[in-house]
């Protein structure tokens, strides 16, 4: 039976991690502009259901973090701040921007778990059926951002790309560090 090298395994928990709890803070970050300036209570319904699902992942995540004795990405805060900031950001442009913020995370979040999927070999059978289950739920994330208006027509490629392009850095940071 081949393994699972132990490296890239740690690297997979330590960044999946960081990842499910960022995307917690992105919506934290939209509510926390839901329930202040900008109140739009069916988008504010949508985006509580869908974090209970980053929830249970970040949970398991946190389980296999102390159980595997892996060390967590040294930059969780910063990845907090930046979250918060982006989904606070987003949710201020309004219900679009909101929902493409949730639609290119998951974009990458897609790749990001094929990727892992198809490295994990079967002496590490159940993890691999975790994130196969959370990646799609991911999707489903996406497809509903696009069913509620998400857009990457005019500015908003722009903001695809940025959100983009950050969420595909702090993958390649926390992996390492």
């Amino acid at each position: 039976m081949k393994k699972t090298d132990k490296k890239k395994l740690e690297e997979f928990i330590r960044v999946d991690h960081a990842g499910e709890r960022g995307a917690i803070k992105i919506y934290e970050g939209q509510l926390l502009a839901l329930n202040t300036l900008h109140k739009d209570e069916k988008l504010k319904k949508l985006i509580e259901e869908m974090k209970v699902h980053e929830e249970e992942h970040s949970d398991y995540f946190k389980k296999e973090i102390e159980k595997r004795n892996i060390k967590p990405t040294r930059f969780l805060k910063l990845w907090d701040l930046l979250g918060i900031s982006i989904g606070f950001g987003s949710t201020l442009l309004g219900k679009k921007a909101a929902m493409l913020c949730t639609a290119s995370v998951e974009e990458v979040i897609d790749k990001h778990y094929q990727n892992q999927i198809n490295q994990i070999e079967d002496d590490e059978i159940e993890l691999k059926k975790k994130i196969i289950k959370f990646r799609n739920e991911e999707l489903h994330h996406k497809d509903i951002a696009f069913k509620e208006g998400a857009s990457k027509e005019g500015l908003y490629g722009i903001l695809d790309g940025i959100i983009k392009t950050g969420s595909k850095i702090a993958i390649k940071i926390s992996e390492k560090y």
